[in-house]
């Protein structure tokens, strides 16, 4: 196979530590390297079909892991840079190429002849003499090969492909309007009225948002978390509030050319029909089917059993609010873009502070070094800034990993503030997994985030929900970063969905425990550490709101279930399937999903966590019993515990079933009594 010379994406990366050439890659350069990686994918597997040897591991199952491993290479950097540096021109690319790659790997996933040399190792497998990762790489690659429809007939696997086609070039659609409506939308603020209530950190970091979309001199509020969250909590224009409050949830419904509804209705039929063609009798049926939780019943019963005190506890705190609103004389009801402001207020006097008076303590700087630190107390892991590597945008900073013997871990990779040609949200991914059949591979890792940008020579300052995000996802990183096993497709992350987020919430809880935050919370200016009066009162207020923030996640997640089980109406529509099903659980009239269906990626700009937007609370299970192993140990970084969480849980990927692990780590299963304690349920 001939192999271009002057495309950096199908040439072998000489830069230190193998990171990609990212000042050398163009979007011309992506075209031809798929097409090459296509190529060169379906000519390995077409040779282990058509092998006349019997299947064995070695020439079925390991030669699957390396077939692909061009289409990774390029892959990799494509899909990373179009979710977190999208051009116009990548944007094209990836609505060209997206349904292209998905009806090629479809086609791969159902050939019958590799299915048959798979199932024929996996019908012998008790006799075959297999390491206990062999054995899990046998289980798991039967069931990837059964689940894409590698076992039915010739016309069931032509529809899975035209299915997966077309559901690709519908996510893609999807995302894209998002950056689309969120890139477009400013609201743009002029004279000091329009500034009321606003602390110095939000202007500055609106101003930096005006003067990026070419209003210099004015203040801009964005669609983005770490703008549009604060404004509503500080601003004390209610009309501007419900403004921007109303541009937020109404993403992806403009009733335009970026409307989401049309695609939503489309993807879940087809969803429907794939997962009947698979033998289920729903979607969720099917997702759920290889997950810890394994049926919608138990998922339902999971989030009914939180929803329940989530709602009564929303209610006790909307009274508490009402009763501000009453006590200022406004003749207005509690709406939903009041909630922040007034609930913001109403910790001002229940445990005396408010979100400004803590973010002098917060710097990303300092957060960074604090979950770098509990990073090498837990784990002994050290990072290094590497500022003469260069990442894909200029905000991006580059880390060398190493443990405490000196041996390369990985690169990581940090992706903070938010621009016009990122997504919104905060997410993990990976340049390069860790692998061990071929060559001792190391990870290249990155943490993407949202943050406001602030002026130029000035700290960025962080909420506490912030400072959890970062923590969340960089427990994500550690995930990849600590990968420890010999197989591609067990690498790292690649766990049941509502396992994957044990490592990233768990990691969550270092960050407000006392003594990371006595060492890393330090003013920005002074340098002084949090006083420990404020430290008392954060802490205490840590289940402060929860009822409001648990019904939002709930409600979200409750909605994504039902879209994906049997009897949704065809046709579909959806502002009303959304409406009924709120109503039927009693949604509160002034709290609103946090994730509404127009906009909600995480179902529909894949189908990642479609049917699995419950997996964080599910992992929230695990994660409050998990660090309770550590505090009846009496030290949140007991070593022996450390130890048996690097082994079993950070460093194991899919070795083995996510029960299995936990259990190894725990010694037992967990209970949901941590997780209602946890989040100030249980009253």
């Amino acid at each position: 196979m001939t192999v271009s010379t002057d495309n950096p994406l199908l040439t072998p990366w000489t830069t230190r530590f193998g990171l990609p050439p990212f000042g050398e890659i163009k979007p011309e350069h992506f075209g031809p390297a798929f097409e090459q990686a296509m190529a060169e994918q379906k000519a390995r597997f077409e040779a282990i079909a058509t092998n006349p040897e019997a299947p064995s591991v070695a020439n079925t199952l390991e030669a699957l892991e390396t077939a692909g491993e061009l289409m990774g290479k390029v892959g990799r950097v494509f899909w990373n840079l179009t979710g977190s540096d999208a051009t116009p021109e990548l944007q094209a690319i990836e609505r060209e190429v997206a349904p292209k790659l998905a009806r090629f790997h479809a086609e791969l996933m159902t050939d019958a002849r590799l299915f048959a040399r798979i199932k024929a190792l996996y019908d012998r497998r008790d006799t075959l003499d297999l390491t206990a990762e062999q054995r899990r790489l046998l289980d798991c690659t039967f069931r990837w090969f059964s689940r894409s429809g590698g076992g039915l007939e010739a016309p069931a696997r032509e529809r899975l492909k035209e299915i997966a086609e077309q559901l690709s070039q519908l996510g893609t659609k999807f995302s894209q309007n998002i950056l689309a409506d969120e890139s477009a939308y400013a609201l743009i603020l002029d004279g000091e009225d329009d500034l009321a209530g606003c602390p110095d950190f939000l202007k500055a970091a609106m101003t930096r948002a005006a003067s990026d979309r070419g209003h210099d001199g004015k203040h801009a509020v964005t669609l983005s978390r770490s703008i549009i969250e604060p404004f509503l909590t500080f601003s004390a224009r209610r009309d501007l509030r419900e403004i921007a409050f109303k541009a937020w949830i109404a993403r992806g419904e403009s009733g335009g050319a970026t409307d989401n509804r049309a695609l939503i209705a489309e993807m879940v039929a087809l969803r429907s029909e794939r997962a009947r063609l698979l033998g289920f009798d729903s979607f969720a049926a099917f997702k759920l089917d290889e997950s810890m939780a394994k049926t919608p019943a138990a998922v339902r019963d999971l989030l009914e059993t939180v929803w329940k005190p989530a709602r009564a506890k929303a209610g006790r705190e909307a009274d508490a609010l009402r009763a501000i609103i009453d006590n200022e004389g406004r003749n207005h009801p509690l709406e939903a873009w009041d909630w922040r402001h007034y609930a913001e207020k109403e910790r001002r006097r229940a445990h005396a502070f408010d979100e400004a008076e803590i973010k002098p303590y917060f710097s990303l700087e300092a957060m960074i070094r604090a979950a770098f630190d509990t990073a090498s107390r837990l784990f002994a892991l050290t990072f290094t800034e590497r500022r003469d590597l260069d990442g894909y945008h200029p905000d991006v900073r580059v880390f060398e990993v190493r443990d405490t013997e000196g041996a390369f871990v990985g690169l990581f990779l940090g992706d903070y503030f938010a621009r016009p040609s990122k997504r919104s949200g905060a997410w993990m991914s990976a340049f390069r997994s860790q692998q061990k059949l071929t060559r001792d591979e190391r990870p290249i890792i990155v943490n993407v985030m949202n943050f406001a940008k602030p002026e130029e020579g000035k700290p960025s300052l962080l909420s506490f929900d912030d400072v959890r995000t970062l923590f969340h996802e960089f427990g994500h990183g550690l995930h990849g970063l600590m990968s420890n096993v010999t197989y591609p497709s067990l690498a790292g992350t690649a766990v049941a969905r509502d396992f994957v987020e044990l490592p990233s919430q768990l990691y969550e809880h270092w960050m407000s425990h006392p003594d990371v935050l006595s060492r890393h919370a330090l003013h920005h200016q002074t340098g002084e550490p949090i006083p420990a009066a404020l430290l008392a009162k954060l802490l205490a207020a840590r289940t402060f709101n929860q009822g409001f923030q648990t019904v939002e996640y709930t409600s979200s997640a409750l909605v994504d279930l039902d879209y994906h089980l049997p009897g949704v109406p065809q046709p579909l529509d959806v502002d009303q399937f959304e409406k009924s099903v709120l109503d039927h659980i009693g949604m509160p009239d002034n709290i609103v999903m946090r994730h509404r269906s127009a906009h909600f990626s995480h179902v529909f700009s894949g189908d990642g966590y479609a049917a699995g937007y419950y997996s964080y609370l599910w992992s929230e299970v695990l994660d409050a019993d998990a660090f309770r192993a550590f505090t009846e140990a009496g030290d949140v970084f007991d070593p022996q515990i450390a130890e048996r969480l690097g082994k079993f849980i950070y460093s194991a990927g899919n070795m083995r079933d996510p029960e299995d692990a936990y259990v190894l780590f725990r010694g037992r299963l967990p209970t949901i009594d941590g997780l209602l304690e946890k989040r100030g349920l249980t009253a």
